[in-house]
């Protein structure tokens, strides 16, 4: 992470009254009350930040950035804290802008099938919110019950239907952001596109890098008539793989489709009792959605290229409880996993579907090699893998074999034509990782992009780009041979 600096961290008593005046009931800046902020979803990373302020309007966003792009402050933004990649880990002398309080729906427009809402609006709660009247909202990461749509558009996030409707880009309309300045920019709106820059697909997936969202219009869809599942359990993952991709050549594109290795299987039906089988290594989870009639007969045509490719379990959801019950089981396949070890480092990088068989092959000589056990569990239709890497911190070394078994399989994702994330972002995980997929003037081009928006580098720094040029360097398309001083992230 960047290295602190000593003159914020010596004006910290006047930096909280300054915020508390901005604030004045959303300041914490106890060490007590900072310590549930000390992480996200990658524990193994901990700081506890300068100070936390939780504002509730978007004017005091708008003052808390201005003030601390006067006084050159870091800020980093958060949502709900699920980031796996480290995306909102807090720095030493910055400013941790927890957007929690933004938790409202402020409107529903059903003729121009959108929502708008605060970034604080857990994703379920969309949905939740439409359901009355058949509509709901399409991306469904596993951890939607928590994670906020704010945090969604940060790292584009996907989830179990991303398949056909799209990640996190595919289903938004339009943001409204403040900037490191203070300044407000409003990118599209309820129309469907916008002329000029998609600045509005440059925003989406940025992890916070270039700007702070106050307010987010998506689209909502109604629920298709019917949608029915079929689990199909396989003696091999390589089988499993090519049926997948033998589906999709078929000109099939399913609502989801999910895989799951045995022990990925067996925690999941330990922890649910979804009745998943037990006597196969792959199952897959295929979900088809639309008029009865065409579900009924792509059903079958799934069924028949299952069986061609070897499955030997097939079991077709009989109502809506089943059909829901079969989901829960996949979603709540991470915490099911928690207990059949006492860590996992839980992966997230993307692959072209034929390589499918290759990569679960290459896993599985890799855990062979460090010695640690690997359960597999992936959006299986979109080839965005999430292996889950089994381990102790208790054991001396097994973190760092974790680490290093995780950086070898995103090594193998870019080297078969794939990339380094699907939806949990890049952070502090995958930074150093980013000259396997990208050279030196990819990264420059990126770099600038940040400077457009913030040049002196206040906003999340240390997230994403492995080396940053100071602005002025890079406007000329200098990079400069050393790295920024990053010095060891805390590790717990």
């Amino acid at each position: 992470m960047p290295a602190p600096h000593q003159d914020v961290l010596a004006r910290r008593a006047e930096i909280v009254r300054q915020l508390s005046r901005i604030v004045p009931a959303g300041v914490i800046d106890s060490e007590a009350g900072m310590r549930p902020y000390e992480s996200d979803g990658l524990t193994a990373y901990r700081q506890l930040p300068l100070v936390v302020v939780l504002p509730e309007t978007r004017d005091q966003v708008q003052r808390i950035l201005a003030y601390c792009h006067q006084e050159k402050i870091r800020v980093v933004p958060r949502g709900a804290g699920t980031s796996l990649s480290g995306g909102a880990l807090p720095l030493e002398d910055g400013v941790l802008l927890s957007m929690a309080k933004f938790n409202r729906v402020l409107e529903i427009d059903y003729d121009n099938r959108c929502a708008v809402v605060q970034p604080g609006v857990t994703n379920l709660a969309i949905s939740h919110a439409v359901d009355a009247e058949g509509f709901y909202y399409a991306p469904d990461p596993s951890s939607q019950i928590a994670c906020t749509i704010g945090g969604n558009v940060a790292e584009n996030a996907g989830g179990v239907h991303c398949l056909k409707y799209g990640l996190t880009t595919n289903n938004l309309l339009g943001l409204e952001v403040v900037l490191i300045t203070g300044e407000v920019i409003r990118l599209g709106g309820k129309h469907l596109d916008s002329e000029g820059y998609d600045l509005l697909g440059l925003m989406t997936g940025s992890e916070g890098l270039l700007g702070v969202v106050t307010e987010i219009c998506v689209r909502i869809l109604r629920k298709p008539e019917t949608a029915r599942a079929v689990l199909l359990g396989f003696q091999t993952s390589r089988a499993g793989g090519e049926t997948v991709a033998a589906i999709i050549a078929d000109g099939i594109i399913p609502g989801g489709m999910e895989m799951m290795d045995r022990p990925a299987i067996r925690a999941a039906e330990d922890f649910v009792h979804a009745d998943y089988p037990l006597d196969v290594e792959a199952l897959l989870i295929v979900e088809l959605d639309g008029p009865a009639a065409e579900v009924d007969y792509l059903l079958e045509k799934v069924e028949h290229i299952a069986r061609d490719h070897g499955a030997d379990y097939v079991r077709v959801s009989r109502s809506e409880d089943e059909r829901q019950l079969f989901w829960a089981g996949r979603k709540a396949a991470f915490p099911a996993v928690g207990r059949i070890s006492p860590d996992y480092y839980c992966m997230d990088g993307t692959i072209p579907r034929r390589r499918l068989p290759d990569v679960l092959a290459g896993m599985q000589e890799m855990s062979e090699h460090y010695q640690l056990g690997l359960a597999n569990v992936f959006h299986a239709g979109d080839g965005n893998l999430h292996p889950l890497i089994l381990y102790d911190t208790n054991k001396p070394g097994d973190l760092d074999k974790a680490e290093a078994f995780g950086a070898d399989i995103l090594k193998l994702c870019v080297e078969v034509g794939g990339v380094l994330t699907g939806e949990h972002g890049v952070g502090v995980e995958k930074r150093d990782l980013m000259p396997e997929m990208f050279n030196e003037t990819d990264l420059a081009q990126q770099g600038a992009v940040k400077c457009a928006f913030d040049p002196d580098n206040l906003l999340n720094p240390g997230k994403m780009l492995p080396e940053l040029a100071r602005c002025g360097e890079l406007r000329g398309m200098h990079v400069r041979g050393g790295k920024l001083p990053f010095p060891d992230i805390p590790r717990f």
